[in-house]
């Protein structure tokens, strides 16, 4: 069963009291004998109201047209005049307020000349209060579709608000799963790198120099341990919950020696500036930069030396790692390592330019402003 809306029950409410009213008036007034405009000019007006929703213009004009004949054409009073207030609130609450200011002025200009013509219908008390009742449903109308024209805006403002909001959680949640990713490639990938390299020299050295076997299974023990320590922690930030602080302190430019001495490649180092104070966030780059960029000449170039310069100059930090090998020594590495060290480069607002030698070898070349600024 269809449900009747608010504004048709309202509607039928109307009519069904204005014809009532004006039955009364026939009954209130039994020496008044009524004639056919008594009964169509009031159908007329309610057939207006009862379509007002959908055609709002149509029936004011059906509806002011039928009150303006029926008072000084019909013999009854009734309240049929009720109807024409309910019309132009309608017009102007559906935003046909030009139409609705219109219809109210000219209904009121034609009773004003009405009431010229010798004989008046209505005194000048009543004539205000028409006035008034006129302005005050126009007025009420366009309020009305103001108030809802707002409470929409605010509305759609409250839900962009939280798109807006998902929005930027969806971002950091993004943001937040590429960094984790790029620290697990940069460290484990390192480590699991030099773990491969120094099995194979304990392999190589088995038969030959049993020494050389014994300190690279050493250096195996001691970054498999790291790497242990470096997944726990990374594990632990995922899980929210706490651990010890690391024992190892955490690579930066300042302790050079240490961070070149991990990649298991004999590396001629040249630091040009202070390096002890970089901020924070490029010191990190930098060092997983250099990291990352010596173990793919610890993998890939064939070669077991690399050359390194650290410059802080004007304002920013220049890396410099090459190699003057023969090239990749095996061909399924994921791309993986060359995207984040530029992805780390571009965050903070700088470069990295990275490919082949012209006289052989690899070059990486990063430029990290030290303000986060171009």
């Amino acid at each position: 069963m269809r449900t009747l809306s608010a504004g048709t029950i309202v509607s039928l409410a109307v009519v069904i009291a204005v014809l009532a009213g004006t039955v009364a008036t026939s009954f209130l007034h039994p020496d008044i004998a009524p004639n056919a405009l008594d009964v169509l000019l009031p159908l007329a007006a309610s057939a207006g109201v009862l379509v007002r929703q959908r055609y709002p213009v149509a029936a004011l004009i059906i509806v002011l047209m039928a009150v303006a004949f029926y008072y000084p054409f019909a013999r009854l009073d009734g309240p049929v005049i009720v109807l024409s207030f309910v019309v132009l609130y309608t017009a102007a609450e559906l935003g046909h307020l030009i139409a609705a200011i219109a219809a109210g002025a000219a209904s009121l200009l034609a009773m004003g000349l009405g009431e010229t013509g010798g004989t008046r219908h209505v005194d000048d008390s009543m004539f205000l209060m028409i006035a008034g009742w006129v302005v005050a449903a126009v007025a009420g109308g366009g309020v009305t579709r103001n108030r809802r024209a707002y409470l929409r805006e605010a509305e759609r403002r409250v839900l962009d608000a939280l798109h807006s909001k998902e929005e930027e959680a969806r971002l950091r949640a993004s943001e937040e799963r590429l960094r984790i990713a790029r620290e697990l490639h940069d460290v484990l990938g390192h480590n699991i790198s030099m773990i491969n390299v120094q099995a194979a020299a304990a392999l190589h050295g088995l038969k030959k120099r049993p020494e050389d076997a014994e300190a690279a299974l050493r250096t195996i023990k001691e970054t498999s341990k790291e790497t242990l320590r470096e997944l726990r922690t990374t594990l632990g930030v995922l899980r929210q919950v706490d651990e010890g602080a690391p024992t190892a302190p955490a690579d930066s430019l300042a302790r050079m020696e240490a961070l070149v001495a991990g990649s298991g490649l004999d590396v001629r180092t040249e630091l040009s500036g202070p390096l002890d104070e970089v901020p924070t966030e490029v010191d990190l780059a930098a060092t997983r930069i250099i990291r990352e960029a010596l173990t793919n000449v610890s993998r890939h170039s064939g070669t077991a030396e690399a050359r390194l310069s650290v410059t802080n100059q004007s304002g920013h930090i220049v890396i410099r790692v090459e190699d003057d090998g023969p090239g990749a020594t095996y061909t399924d590495g994921s791309g993986f390592g060359l995207r984040g060290m530029r992805e780390r480069a571009t965050a903070l607002g700088g470069t990295l330019e990275a490919g082949p030698r012209p006289g052989g070898g690899f070059l990486v070349v990063a430029d990290l402003p030290l303000n986060g600024v171009r």
